[in-house]
């Protein structure tokens, strides 16, 4: 004979399984979250000198306001990198008013170009901005997933005091 005591007993280990299941599930989610992150970071950062070597067509090592023009005006690949990078100055690269002062802000050292030193400064501001906007992402998962659970864990324990109360026929 079952009493309530068992049953609620048994409806909590039964919730407990499935709720590690759960916690093993959303741990093997964030192992891999962070392996696509870095697998990310690695894409973006060879993206990103690709781009650099790109727009310095010249191959001086140094990004000259010329060469930015015509690349932000014909090269596919560096307009869709620019658009997509997370930067907010590296994007305004594509904006004539805003050329010259952003300029300004990427010449750090103020000698008249973007140097693959600059450059990097703010490609690493790009990709934290990148990883922020995935963690975000991610974070809202998590928490849908949370909510989730909670729901699943008060209907869970609802149909199984229910099915608890069905068999129980005289109560």
């Amino acid at each position: 004979m079952v009493d309530l005591r068992t049953g609620e007993e048994a409806i909590n280990r039964g919730l407990a399984k499935r709720l590690q299941q759960l916690a093993d599930e959303r741990e093997r989610r964030e192992r891999a979250a962070l392996a696509a992150d870095a697998e990310f970071t690695a894409e973006f950062l060879s993206a990103a000198r690709a781009v650099f070597n790109m727009i310095d067509v010249d191959e001086s090592g140094d990004l000259e306001k010329d060469e930015i023009v015509v690349a932000v005006k014909s090269n596919q690949k560096v307009i869709k990198f620019l658009v997509n990078c997370g930067e907010p100055n590296l994007q305004n690269l594509l904006v004539p008013s805003r050329l010259e002062a952003t300029l300004a802000v990427l010449d750090t050292d103020r000698d008249g170009h973007i140097d693959a030193v600059e450059w990097e400064a703010c490609i690493e501001s790009a990709l934290a901005n990148k990883l922020a906007e995935r963690a975000a992402r991610r974070e809202l998962q998590a928490k849908a997933a949370q909510k989730e659970i909670e729901e699943f864990t008060a209907e869970f324990k609802s149909a199984a005091r229910r099915c608890f109360q069905l068999i129980d026929k005289d109560g």
